[in-house]
Parts: C-alpha cells; structure tokens; sequence
C-alpha cells in the first residue's frame, strides 16, 4: 500500500507559486502498537496554510520544508492498532495533504457523519465554524441589537459568524467580492446588508447601514477594510481580529491599521482569536452547530475540487477569491 503526499519544498515570498511544493509517493509502513492508518477522503483549504509556509514560530510552527503540507483533513480508519479508534471509524484532524494517513490519535476526533456529511467537519463543523463561534461569541460578546459587520464574509468563518449573529438577534452587514457573492449571504445566510467592496464604497455603505455605527467588527482581511471599519465604529465597539487575508502574501510589509485610534474614541476594545485556546469545548459546539443546520437556521455553502494533483490552484483560489463557499480538495 501506497501515500502520495503533498511537501513543502520551498518558502513563498510573496504569493505562492506551484514551486513552493512537490508531490510524491511512498509505501506505508507497519503500523505500530497505539496507531491507526487512516484513508483521507478530503481536506480542508484554509487561509491559515500560507501563514504556516513561513519559517519560524508564531502560536504554532511553521511547517519544515521537505515534510508534508499540514492540513485539516478527515477521512476513515482502515487499519488500527488503537482500541480508541475502530476501523470504520470517521475521524478529523490535523492529518495533513496526503492520501492516507498514520496517526497515534493526539489531536485527532471521531466524527458522527449519520446526520452531517463529512465534509461539514472541516468547515462549518470544523476547525472554521469553531473560529466563528467562539471569535463571536466569547471575543466579540454580541447582545441582541448590536450591529455587527464582517469582511470575507461569503467564506466559512464569515457566513457563520453571520448566521450566528444573526440566531442572537444582532443586526448583520457582510462585504464580499462579488454580487452573487453578496445575494448568497442576503438571500441564503440571511444578513440585513451586503456589500461588493469591488464595486461600493464600503466607508459610505457602513454610514447608510450602520448610521450609529458598528458594535462589533468581525475581520477577515485586514489592511484598507479594517481602516475602514475602525471609522465606523460604536461606542463600545469590539474589534475581533480573527485573519487578514489582504496581508498574507507580504507580511514583511504588513498594512497595519492607521485608525487605530478610533478604538480609543469609541471606547472599544481589539482583541485576536486563536480557536485552539478552545479545542476542549469544539465537541460541545459542533453538536450546537449541527443542530442549527437540522433546525434551518443556518446555510452551509461548499466548494468541492477533486484531486490531490491539483493541491496549488486549489490552495490559490482563496487568495483570489475564486471559491465560493467553503473550500473542500477531495481525495
């Protein structure tokens, strides 16, 4: 039996390039006592994978070049040496880009697909809906009636950040990069307002839809827009930085926000999330989460691409906007 895994052979400068990465196969070696081989039949595209290309250590290590790509991935156990993990079991976690993978278990969670698909588990019910609901709900602390306004918004921490804000009874505004873009979140998420950045003026927008300003400002991006949200603020406001995805490809020259001040005006507070902090009660908020998609109270959008061969233009997509929904590679 054979992997065939995704590497890192070279750090990006600037935007990735199909050189960044190899892609080759080995056979499986026996499994150890305490380990299982798991068949991965998807994985999870996320923003977050460019900042894990670089070298160094921020709140987790960079990836080592010549080593596979990490990912969030999920699949079936097919082998085990684990009484914790059954063959038959459908499991996630970080079991990075390759087609099969061997694991001790650290980190990784058996998941119920009887009443959602699998795929759901890397996004909405994954490591991406986690980010949303606790950068919501334990950063942004939202009351009903707040404002609150979220930039990426069509991707799958925005469109659950607004559905969730809008379950609590908060008034919602999304931006996004295109008009389908903008009816996906006005006409199947459910949010009050939806702006195309490409097309509106977002500052003008912001004062017609939020003329008392914004409670909570949800970013995803970074740079202009999140300049542009800090003028826009409430009194009290909260700032939750959760990604800055205009940012990524030049981090050496980061944008940072020149309004920075405005916090201080509005009394507010910014404040980061890292879902990780949270990973003992992800089980707990999956299980709410799912509950929301059976009762219909909330949307979930995928963009699914086959094939690990096509790893980079997959992974390129969410740098140019080009997905729709939550991006899926699936083995």
């Amino acid at each position: 039996m054979t992997n065939t895994l995704v590497t890192l052979e070279s750090r990006p400068s600037g935007a990735i390039q199909e050189s960044n990465f190899g892609m080759k196969t080995e056979e499986i070696r026996e499994l150890k006592d305490g380990e299982f081989l798991v068949a991965i039949e998807a994985l999870s595209m996320d923003p977050a994978i460019r900042g894990w290309m670089n070298e160094g250590t921020t709140y987790i290590k960079g990836i080592e070049l010549g080593t596979v790509m990490r990912s969030f991935s999920a699949g079936k156990v097919i082998q085990s040496k684990n009484d914790k993990f059954k063959v038959g079991d459908h499991v996630e976690g970080m079991l990075g880009a390759q087609t099969h993978a061997i694991t001790d278990g650290t980190g990784i969670r058996v998941i119920d697909v009887s009443k959602s698909k699998l795929t759901h588990h890397l996004g909405v019910l994954g490591m991406p809906g986690m980010t949303a609901y606790f950068g919501l709900l334990r950063r942004g602390e939202p009351k009903k009636g707040d404002v609150v306004y979220i930039s990426a918004a069509s991707g799958v921490v925005g469109s659950t950040v607004g559905q969730i804000a809008k379950i609590k009874g908060c008034t919602v505004i999304g931006s996004a990069g295109s008009d389908a873009k903008c009816k996906f979140l006005l006409n199947e998420c459910g949010f009050d307002y939806a702006i195309n950045y490409k097309t509106e003026d977002l500052n003008a927008k912001l004062k017609k839809y939020a003329p008392e300003g914004i409670h909570i400002y949800y970013d995803n991006v970074g740079g202009e827009t999140l300049d542009i949200a800090l003028l826009n603020l409430a009194r009290g406001a909260r700032v939750v930085i959760c990604g800055a995805i205009s940012q990524y490809n030049d981090m050496g020259n980061i944008h940072g926000p020149k309004n920075y001040m405005k916090i201080v005006t509005a009394r507010g507070h910014l404040t980061g999330v890292i879902v990780f902090d949270y990973v003992h009660e992800w089980p707990a908020t999956a299980s709410e989460i799912a509950d929301w998609i059976t009762e219909e109270k909330m949307y979930v959008k995928e963009h699914v691409v086959q094939g690990l061969e096509n790893y980079y233009s997959t992974l390129q997509m969410l740098f140019t906007g080009e997905n729709f929904g939550k991006l899926i590679l699936a083995i």
